[in-house]
C-alpha cells in the first residue's frame, strides 16, 4: 500500500535526535519530505550538509552571524559535493525555531534541547501540525497550557519510555489502565549511596552505561531528574495520576516502559536501546516503518533486571510528585531551576548533590500569585492539569526567569530567605 510523503519540520536539526532523525529519513525517502530545518547554527557545517541533502525551503538558525557561517558551509559543502547550490529561505534570531516549527509541516519533531522549546512546540500545535515531541521540557514547563491547546492525538511522544507507553496503550481501552511503569537505566551510579555521590565528577556523571546523550540530557540521566521530568510528561500526556505512575530501575535498558492493566496483565514494549526507533514512530505514527533499528535477538541467553528505585540517594523523582500537586506552574520552576544546576556544575563551580538539593530549595520557594499553590500535602496531584485558570505563556516564563535567578542566589551562596511571591504573568 503506498503512502503519501509526509512533509517535516525538524526542530534542532543537528543535535542528537535531529540527527538521527535525518538518519531515518534519507532511509525512507519516499515517506518523508523535510521542509524545514532549525538549529543554534553551532555546527555549520553539519546543518549546510543537511541543507543540501534535505533542500528545505526554510532554515531557521539562533543569531545573524550563525546565518552567515552557515551560508558559507553551504557554499563549501556544495562545491565538494559537486551538488547545486540550494537556496532555501533563512530566519535568524531567537524567534526562527518558532518560525520553522509554525511553518504547518504535517509533522514538527521538536529535539530541541531544554525549556527554550516551549514556543516551536505551541507554534507547531498551532499550525495544526502533529508534533512529534522529544523536547520534554518543553511539556514539562508548559503543562496546561500546552495540553489547551493540542487536539486530541496532536502530540506524539518521542521520549523513548513514552513511545513505548503509546504503544503499549494499544493493547487495551484507557479506562482499563491500572499503572503506567516508568522504567529508568539508573545511570552511572545505580547502587550508590547518596554519600557516595558527594564527589562525582562531570566526566562521571557524563559517562551514561547505556546511552548516548547530550551533556544536560545525560547528567539528568545520572540524577534521575530525566525521570521526574519523564513523570511528569507522563502524567500531562495520558491523563494518569503521578500516584499511579511507577519508576524501576532497569540497568539493561532493553524494556522502555510498560503498562499494567486493570486485570493484572502488564505489556511492556522491548527492544536494545537505539531512539531510531521511537524517532520513526514520532514521524510515521500510527505506522511502522520498515528495518529502522536492530530487533533482540532470541537465540542467547539474557537477563532483565528491575530494581526499586532508592528514592533517599535519587530524591528526584518525588520532588516530582510535589511539584505537581502544588500548582500547575511548579513543574516549570523545577524545570528551570535544574537547567541553572546542570550548567554550574559541569563548569565545576558546584557539587553533584547540590544539583537536586538546590532544585528541591527553589521548588519549595515557589508561591504562584493567582494560583492555588497547595504544599506537597495538600490537595490532589491530579488537579494540577485542570486548574481553575490555564497559566499564560508569560506566566510561566515568569516561573522560569524566578527560578534561574532563585537558584543562581541560592548557587552563589545566598541564603534563601521566607517565601516571596512569585510574579505571575508580568514580564517586567
Amino acid at each position: 500500500m503506498g503512502h503519501q510523503a509526509r512533509s517535516l519540520a525538524l526542530i534542532g536539526a543537528t543535535g542528537s535526535i535531529g540527527t538521527q532523525a535525518v538518519d531515518v529519513i534519507e532511509r525512507h525517502p519516499d515517506r518523508f519530505r523535510v521542509i524545514g530545518l532549525a538549529a543554534a547554527g553551532t555546527r555549520p557545517e553539519l546543518l549546510a550538509r543537511q541543507v543540501v541533502a534535505l533542500r528545505p525551503r526554510l532554515v531557521g538558525v539562533a543569531s545573524d552571524d550563525a546565518a552567515a557561517r552557515l551560508g558559507e558551509a553551504i557554499g563549501a559543502v556544495a562545491r565538494e559535493t559537486g551538488v547545486a547550490v540550494p537556496h532555501p529561505e533563512v530566519v535568524a534570531g531567537p524567534e526562527a525555531a518558532s518560525r520553522v516549527a509554525g511553518m504547518g509541516a504535517d509533522v514538527v519533531l521538536n529535539g530541541m534541547s531544554g525549556s527554550g522549546g516551549l514556543g516551536p512546540t505551541l507554534e507547531a500545535l498551532a499550525a495544526g501540525s502533529t508534533l512529534a515531541l522529544a523536547n520534554k521540557e518543553s511539556l514539562v514547563a508548559g503543562g496546561a497550557l500546552v495540553k489547551s491547546k493540542a487536539r486530541p492525538g496532536q502530540i506524539v511522544p518521542v521520549d523513548s519510555e513514552h513511545s513505548a507507553i503509546a504503544q503499549c496503550l494499544r493493547g487495551g481501552a484507557r479506562g482499563e489502565v491500572a499503572r503506567l511503569i516508568l522504567t529508568a537505566s539508573g545511570g552511572p551510579f545505580r547502587g550508590w549511596t547518596r554519600e557516595r555521590m558527594a564527589a562525582v565528577t562531570p566526566e562521571q556523571a557524563l559517562a551514561h552505561p547505556t546511552w548516548r546523550m547530550g551533556p544536560v540530557v545525560t547528567v539528568n540521566s545520572a540524577t534521575l531528574v530525566n525521570k521526574a521530568l519523564e513523570l511528569i510528561e507522563a502524567h500531562l500526556l495520558f491523563d494518569v495520576p503521578p500516584d499511579r505512575i511507577v519508576v524501576a530501575v532497569h540497568p539493561q535498558s532493553i524494556v522502555h516502559s510498560a503498562v499494567e492493566f486493570r486485570d493484572g496483565a502488564v505489556i511492556a514494549q522491548a527492544s536494545p536501546p537505539d531512539m531510531r526507533l521511537p524517532i520513526a514512530l514520532g514521524l510515521a505514527w500510527p505506522d511502522r516503518l520498515d528495518d529502522v533499528a536492530q530487533a533482540l535477538t532470541w537465540d542467547e541467553a539474557q537477563t532483565w533486571r528491575f530494581e526499586p528505585l532508592d528514592e533517599r540517594a535519587f530524591p528526584a523523582v518525588a520532588l516530582a510528585r510535589r511539584a505537581l500537586a502544588a500548582s500547575p506552574l511548579h513543574p516549570a520552576v523545577l524545570n528551570a531551576a535544574n537547567e541553572v544546576c546542570v550548567q554550574e556544575f559541569l563548569a565545576g563551580r558546584i557539587g553533584f548533590l547540590d544539583i537536586v538539593d538546590t532544585v528541591a530549595a527553589v521548588v519549595g520557594q515557589f508561591r504562584p500569585a493567582g494560583h492555588d499553590a497547595g504544599g506537597p500535602s495538600g490537595g490532589k496531584a491530579s488537579d494540577a492539569v485542570s486548574p481553575a485558570r490555564v497559566p499564560t505563556l508569560a506566566d510561566v516564563e515568569a516561573a522560569e526567569r524566578w527560578a534561574k535567578a532563585r537558584a543562581r542566589a541560592a548557587l552563589d551562596g545566598r541564603a534563601l530567605s521566607a517565601p516571596v511571591d512569585a510574579p505571575s504573568g508580568r514580564t517586567d
